[in-house]
């Protein structure tokens, strides 16, 4: 056989590694899910309009432009954290485009945030990046609660950082402590608190696990909590708060919460989606390959035991107890071990996660990229009502709030609320309550405003212009016929309830807008 005739030698093709396949795939995650934000000009989250509304009027606040029904009330209160960053993007780009910003650097906070509190705990990061994504639109973040969002993303960067210097000089850990103590209390003051349990609970379990002395430890507890207290101690003496009064549990809800946290729109996709991940992590830890370490432990069950024992509702503050869930599913990551046995176990992970997370993506795109019409067509709206008008928000869906059969709707309780910019009107839904947000309704408005509420009940307001008012009617709208001079009522559209008070401007498949016509 001549040279000629030699067989080829073939190089083997490697398959791509294991490490390589999960980053793609991480990349690829990360990529569609910061998507939504990119694609929709408002995104369609329960809280975001209202949010964007009290954000034009901090930026044209002391210009011509200004809201005449709107007064700025700077004070030492915590939950400022768009409202002290959005006006001064503002000033590079156009309002809209600022919050949207704050936005994405929330989202951006919390990815980064949960992949460096893994990497300083273990050296490389593995379990955080996929939690992070699969959590990114979880009920709290989807409903809008972006200075929540926002300060959880800056507790997981001030969590990493407390680690990264747990064992160094105690100067440098206070200092580091000091300044995200301040920057969250600023920002929201529950991601304050979730930051300080889970520094407390890791101070903990080191006594037990590294036999820290009490003194020691008890040094290291007042260390981490001194800056809180001098903080509530300043915001005491100069007359701040942290939102208003009204405490209260809803225990019926604890249980349920869980398999509903996945998705803010959809309760069936937001169970299977829940159970899903549930099952898989269960299944993982009966198998011995998810493992927590001992600190994870503590954290697991003081976080547990946090969710419990919170209420639903703190400081006037709605779905307290729910929001301990997506932090916990962001800093547990860090203190995990898995390991899978094969590829095949891996491949099958991946896919796992990476369903959970598309699902829930695409019921995310499904109610956004329709709402970019419904938000259109209701900032059109705006250019029939008068400029300085009292614009009341009412509904003909009265099964409470949030209207659990249908979340779809949820993203326009607030959109009205745009007419303060558009129209420089008062809508009295718009957040103004003392200690969250700076802005306040003038005095002549003060007592028709409705700081922390959604719409009201269409039936109760026909009730009250027929005579037929209830007892219990709320003051702020007992006169709404005189009080306001449109009415936007949100829901399928249906026959004029009162066509003798009401003229009716604008009908869309979401809301009519009415015309409110005083009797002279």
């Amino acid at each position: 056989m001549g040279p000629s005739s030699k067989p080829t030698p073939t190089i083997p093709v490697r398959p791509a590694s294991d490490g390589s396949v999960t980053v793609a795939v991480f990349v690829m995650l990360a990529a569609v899910s910061f998507a939504p934000v990119l694609l929709t000009p408002i995104p369609a989250m329960v809280d975001y309009p209202n949010h964007l509304a009290r954000m034009y009027i901090l930026s044209q606040n002391g210009t011509p432009d200004a809201n005449p029904h709107y007064e700025v009330a700077w004070a030492l209160y915590p939950n400022l954290g768009m409202d002290l960053l959005v006006p001064q993007l503002a000033r590079l780009t156009s309002v809209e485009n600022a919050t949207r910003l704050f936005l994405l650097l929330s989202q951006l906070l919390i990815v980064a945030g949960a992949l460096l509190l893994e990497w300083v705990r273990k050296g490389r990061v593995h379990l955080a990046g996929f939690a992070a994504l699969a959590f990114l639109y979880c009920l709290p973040f989807s409903w809008g609660f972006v200075n929540f969002e926002f300060g959880l993303g800056l507790a997981l960067w001030g969590i990493a950082v407390y680690l990264m210097l747990a064992d160094g000089p105690w100067p440098l850990r206070f200092l580091a402590n000091l300044v995200f103590v301040a920057a969250l209390y600023v920002a929201h003051f529950f991601s304050l608190g979730i930051y300080g349990a889970t520094l407390g609970l890791f101070e903990l379990s080191r006594i037990r696990q590294e036999r820290v002395a009490y003194p020691v430890a008890a040094a290291r507890l007042g260390a981490l909590a001194l800056p809180a207290l001098a903080l509530l101690a300043i915001m005491h003496l100069t007359a701040g708060t942290i939102g208003s009064e009204g405490t209260s549990w809803f225990l019926q809800f604890k249980p349920v919460w869980p398999l509903r946290i996945m998705n803010g729109y959809n309760l069936t996709i937001a169970a299977a989606t829940g159970l899903a991940l549930m099952i898989s992590l269960l299944f993982a830890a009966r198998r011995g390959v998810l493992r927590l370490e001992p600190a994870g432990i503590w954290l697991a069950i003081g976080l547990a035991l946090l969710y419990l024992i919170i209420p639903s509702k703190l400081f006037g503050t709605s779905f307290v107890d729910l929001r301990v869930i997506p932090a916990a599913a962001l800093i547990l990551p860090a203190f995990c071990s898995l390991s899978l046995p094969s590829r095949a176990w891996r491949m099958a992970a991946l896919a796992a996660i990476s369903g959970i997370t598309l699902l829930n993506l695409a019921v995310v795109l499904a109610v956004w990229l329709p709402y970019r019409a419904d938000y259109a067509a209701i900032i059109a709206s705006f250019q029939k009502i008068d400029r300085g008008s009292r614009v009341l928000v009412g509904s003909t869906v009265d099964n409470g709030d949030p209207p659990f059969a249908d979340l779809t709707t949820y993203p326009m309780y607030y959109a009205p609320t745009l007419a303060v910019h558009y129209a420089n009107a008062f809508v009295p839904n718009l957040f103004t309550e003392t200690g969250k947000q700076p802005v306040r309704p003038g005095e002549a408005v003060r007592s028709i405003a409705i700081p922390y509420g959604g719409p009201v009940p269409s039936g109760l307001l026909a009730a009250i212009a027929t005579g037929e008012s209830p007892a219990d009617a709320p003051q702020y709208v007992r006169t709404w016929y005189r009080d306001f001079d449109y009415l936007y009522v949100l829901g399928s559209p249906a026959a004029n309830p009162l066509p003798d008070l009401l003229e009716a401007l604008e009908t869309s498949h979401r809301f009519v807008l009415y015309r409110i016509r005083h009797k002279s």
